[in-house]
């Protein structure tokens, strides 16, 4: 990435933070907190990828290091089971409530619920006015940062294949925003129309699946230069399509930082050019501290910011391997 590119990635972000007040954890402080005597419900929309199983494993042992009892959730990727559980922990009144991820429009209407039954509301990558305050990465930096990354890499100019199969995800929705945004500044570098959509299950197959036509269609070389996800499962399967094609010259991008990826960018004869990689255990364990620091009266930001570390083929060998150390540490590889 250019020394422009990155100036205009930091420009962005920390004008964001500023202009919304957004705390941004760099690091442990020497803080007490405590939950002794609380009891905080979870509620996670599925736990079946990376991401979102480390962030509800980071949320439930937080709270038990801070002394509370949890009340954990996972729906299991079904809408409606989510809603059924946010009714149940309602039902319950607990102290708390950390909704993680899902389909905004779905959970709206029950999160002002949760609001108007007077618990207050915690999110994980779940973008609300119902929330007290929303831990996550800086999705605007990240979306903007994987967007340069991927037009630098095409040199400017080609066909991008994208999947938009979850725009009603808070942070999918940023993230695509942040691409279209990017591109404007790049009007050689085009959308391939219509858009992918990627699904739950079944995501990898069908990224596959999706890819392999596409390229079968545009069979020429440089005919695509790209893929773009705005998560990195889809990822997977678009890697494996282009290179099962034999058309390494297109380079794929994803974000999250899942272990499977990120070998894929360090390995130089991948076609997965960059993931954002970020901290989702680190993002549960803070919406916890938030959530702890509001039960003691204290004022938290409507949003936190998790940092998050851009993995490309320069710089994959020393960045990726912190990540992959505390996937191992979590008993994932």
């Amino acid at each position: 990435m250019t020394r422009t590119m990155k100036g205009m990635v930091k420009a962005l972000a920390l004008g964001l933070a500023a202009a919304c007040g957004v705390a941004v954890v760099s690091g442990a402080t020497a803080e007490e907190l405590s939950l002794k005597g609380k009891r905080i419900g979870v509620s996670a929309i599925g736990t079946d990828h990376y991401w979102d199983l480390m962030a509800f494993r980071g949320i439930q042992d937080r709270v038990k290091e801070l002394g509370g009892e949890v009340i954990a959730l996972d729906a299991g990727r079904k809408d409606q089971q989510q809603i059924a559980q946010l009714q149940t922990l309602i039902a319950q009144k607990p102290d708390a409530i950390i909704e993680q991820l899902g389909n905004l429009e779905v959970l709206n209407p029950w999160l002002q619920k949760i609001r108007d039954a007077g618990i207050p509301l915690f999110t994980v990558d779940t973008a609300t006015p119902h929330a007290i305050n929303n831990t996550t990465s800086n999705n605007y930096n990240i979306g903007a940062e994987i967007a340069l990354q991927m037009v630098a890499d095409m040199g400017g100019k080609g066909n991008v294949l994208v999947f938009n199969g979850f725009y009603s995800v808070p942070v999918c929705k940023i993230r695509y925003d942040q691409l279209k945004y990017v591109l404007t500044s790049f009007p050689d570098v085009k959308i391939v129309e219509p858009e992918l959509r990627d699904v739950i299950p079944n995501t990898v197959q069908s990224a596959y699946s999706n890819v392999t036509d596409m390229l079968t269609k545009s069979p020429e070389k440089g005919s695509i230069g790209a893929v773009w996800a705005c998560w990195d499962v889809p990822q997977i399967g678009a890697t494996q399509a282009v290179e099962a094609a034999g058309r390494n010259e297109v380079k794929t991008y994803g974000i999250d930082g899942s272990p499977e990826v990120i070998k894929m960018v360090m390995d130089p004869k991948s076609s997965a050019g960059a993931v954002a990689a970020q901290q989702p255990y680190e993002i549960g364990k803070t919406s916890v501290d938030n959530t702890a620091r509001y039960l003691a009266g204290q004022k938290v930001a409507p949003f936190t910011f998790v940092p998050a570390v851009l993995i490309n083929k320069v710089n994959a060998a020393e960045k990726g391997k912190p990540f992959l150390d505390a996937a191992e540490k979590g008993g994932v590889k």
